[in-house]
């Protein structure tokens, strides 16, 4: 059946040439959006390097920045699907990209906000080796997201399908933003105030590491790519998306912390879950019936 004129989609009615033309300049949208990631990493990285003791709030104002990275990190990718803009150039800017502002940016950030200032507190001894040990584990992180980024962009289909739900897509290992979201969002929960306890080092320690181990993994992570935003959705999810932004609005530290933890968490559940569906069934034993004794 033929589509009326009037019903086609306006881009479809222009000359070739200009057709050409403005596919070529619609590559610059999303490249915006990559760039505005680099800027807020690069900022955090300015404000990391210019916190002291007097102004620690300039922890906050660096995690808050990775924050706003993850938004445009969603956001660049989107638009290259929507516009049918992606490219080998794009795939690769945003990669760089997310090294500095992922894994660069959030390991220093990670580095003088929970070690930085151990030395001059408590226990020398104990203090200097959570110091060390602070370097090796960020160094640790920055190298598990550059691997992760290179293994996603290697792989011919990154985002498995979960068997049961065919259209529910999955990252393999925890994605760089997540794991910079997670150190971001429990700085921001203490409003960028330094760790200066031993405990609260160790505590931080463990968490670098074990972000760093996820992004190398093979375990699968919800990957948000088969909502569609375009369909009709019940009234009830305009209101909870409405309660989150108030949420977040007045109580951000909080619930930025939750939702990075859960969304960090939930990998672990799904192969938990995954290894005890696997479990083999134990066989069920013969049951023998008694001999019957000689009368």
């Amino acid at each position: 059946m033929k589509v009326p004129q009037q019903m086609r989609r306006w881009e479809d009615q222009l000359p070739a040439e200009q057709k050409r033309r403005m596919r070529k300049g619609m590559y610059i949208l999303p490249s915006l959006f990559t760039a505005l990631n680099i800027g807020a990493g690069y900022y955090a990285i300015t404000e990391t390097v210019r916190a002291t003791a007097a102004d620690w709030w300039r922890f906050d104002h660096a995690a808050l920045a990775i924050g706003f990275a993850v938004f445009f990190d969603g956001l660049d990718g989107r638009i290259a699907r929507m516009t049918g803009t992606t490219s080998d150039f794009g795939r690769e800017f945003d990669s760089l990209a997310d090294v500095i502002t992922f894994g660069v940016a959030p390991a220093l950030l990670a580095w003088m906000w929970g070690f930085r200032w151990l030395s001059l507190v408590g226990p020398a001894a104990l203090n200097e080796r959570l110091v060390q040990l602070g370097i090796i584990a960020t160094f640790l992180f920055v190298v598990a997201g550059a691997s992760r980024l290179a293994r996603f962009n290697i792989q011919a289909n990154p985002q498995p399908s979960n068997p049961g739900r065919p259209g529910r897509k999955y990252f393999v290992g925890l994605p760089i933003p997540a794991a910079a979201a997670v150190l971001a969002a429990s700085i921001h929960l203490l409003d960028g105030r330094p760790i200066q306890t031993w405990w609260m080092g160790a505590v931080w320690l463990g968490l670098l590491i074990f972000a760093a181990m996820l992004m190398v993994s093979t375990w699968r992570f919800y990957s948000f790519k088969d909502l569609n935003l375009h369909n009709r959705h019940p009234f009830q999810v305009f209101l909870l998306i409405c309660a989150v932004l108030g949420l977040l609005t007045f109580f951000s530290g909080p619930v930025l912390f939750v939702v990075s933890l859960t969304y960090m968490f939930s990998g672990v559940v799904t192969r938990l879950a995954s290894l005890f569906r696997r479990r083999p069934s134990e066989p069920d034993h013969p049951v023998y019936e008694e001999a019957p004794q000689p009368r």
